[in-house]
């Protein structure tokens, strides 16, 4: 079943698109800077095996910024501006409405931000994220062409809630949320991403660093996210549509992190605990 709905909240109405059965556990996800669902995730959701894979597993929930939906108007000049809290607090809006509880998330670069944030304001999360920091002003990481077809005013909204944003590196110790960030070798965001995970509880926190990629792992090597993928989500019962055919439990009592979700693995993957690239950035 895939539908999309508007949901209010008290920062403005948020596009929510749904794909899959809701008696599922909850797989959200949310966006980069400039970008909706489908030019930040269809790489990943198009790649079969990811896409069996988490569509057999989750129901798989959508948002998009204010403004950053397919056929978004421009926002008008009453609008209000919105805040990083702001953004955060429609998500909690959204779980409410559709009553959900334990959640995975999936963000990318401002979205992993804006999801990290709510974790740390909420603490219910699992994550899996992509370089969650963003610094400056990244209009131009991305193709023009792709900008293009964005309601510029929109973009600038969520950039400026961005640029606004607090440093989280303090909520960040507190987390306790078990993370999977995915980084490209080349990403100009490599550094925010040793950052994030070497301020996390190392315990729950597991990088990928994926080799001649740059910021969207999501779009440049989504073949690569598989196998970390499927080991991560071992950990919480979770597992491939052939191995079971009834609808898995909810996330609710994870156990640790497979230990083969730490040794090296083809498809181009250097995969290793955070405290071995710590040591080499030091």
């Amino acid at each position: 079943m895939n539908w999309s709905i508007f949901v209010k909240t008290g920062h403005g109405s948020v596009s929510v698109a749904i794909f899959g059965d809701q008696d599922k556990p909850a797989l959200i996800t949310y966006p980069d800077l400039a970008l909706n669902y489908m030019s930040c995730f269809q790489g990943l959701f198009f790649c079969p095996e990811a896409f069996s894979l988490l569509l057999h597993n989750f129901c798989i929930y959508h948002i998009s910024p204010p403004g950053h939906e397919l056929g978004a108007a421009v926002a008008g000049p009453d609008a209000p501006a919105l805040s990083v809290d702001d953004l955060a607090d429609q998500i909690a809006e959204i779980l409410d409405y559709f009553g959900l509880g334990a959640v995975m998330c999936l963000g990318v670069t401002a979205g992993a931000y804006i999801l990290t944030l709510f974790a740390a304001m909420s603490n219910l999360l699992y994550m899996c994220g992509m370089c969650g920091l963003v610094k400056d002003l990244l209009l131009m990481r991305y193709f023009s062409k792709l900008l293009g077809e964005r309601q510029s005013p929109n973009v600038l909204r969520f950039l400026e809630a961005i640029n606004g944003r607090p440093d989280i590196t303090e909520g960040l110790t507190k987390l306790k949320c078990r993370s999977l960030i995915f980084v490209g070798e080349y990403s100009p965001f490599h550094d925010e991403a040793l950052h994030m995970t070497m301020n996390l509880d190392q315990r729950f926190t597991a990088l990928v660093e994926v080799r001649a990629c740059g910021s969207m792992v999501t779009e440049e090597q989504p073949d690569a996210m598989l196998i970390p993928l499927e080991y991560f989500l071992i950990g919480y019962g979770f597992h491939k549509p052939s191995q079971f055919s009834v609808s898995p439990r909810s996330p609710l009592s994870p156990t640790s992190f497979s230990p083969e979700l730490f040794s090296p693995e083809s498809m181009g993957l250097k995969l290793k605990p955070i405290k071995t690239r710590i040591q080499a950035e030091v």
